[in-house]
């Protein structure tokens, strides 16, 4: 081989042996708070999710429409806006009441 040539190969070895190593290294690990449900958790979540709307929806004394409700591995977060602090403790209690739920977060806000 000329020399020109063997400088070409050793270049275009060095540099695809440089891209499969970088490519290689590991990536920084996810937070576990943060780590993604699984296909299974979410249904489960959407399920647990449809069932606290309907609780509270069966509420007659809470407007369900100012409530918002979110599931994250059986943990139920509730927000938007309530009219007392009992309308509160209500949605929280009817949320906690649905089967599957492991815990309720509570982020109603009186106005």
């Amino acid at each position: 081989m000329s020399r020109l040539t063997s400088t070409m190969v050793a270049a275009a070895w060095l540099g695809l042996s440089g891209t499969a190593w970088v490519g290689c290294t590991p990536s920084a690990p996810s937070p576990p708070s943060k780590a993604p449900e699984s296909a299974g958790q979410f249904l489960d979540s959407s399920v647990i999710t449809t069932r606290v709307k309907a609780a509270i929806l069966n509420e007659p004394s809470l407007k369900s429409s100012q409530i918002s409700v979110e599931t994250y591995k059986d943990v139920v977060q509730l927000s938007g806006f309530v009219d007392g602090a009992e309308s509160k403790q209500r949605a929280g209690k009817a949320a906690a009441a649905v089967e599957g739920v492991s815990s309720v977060r509570n982020d109603l806000v009186v106005k």
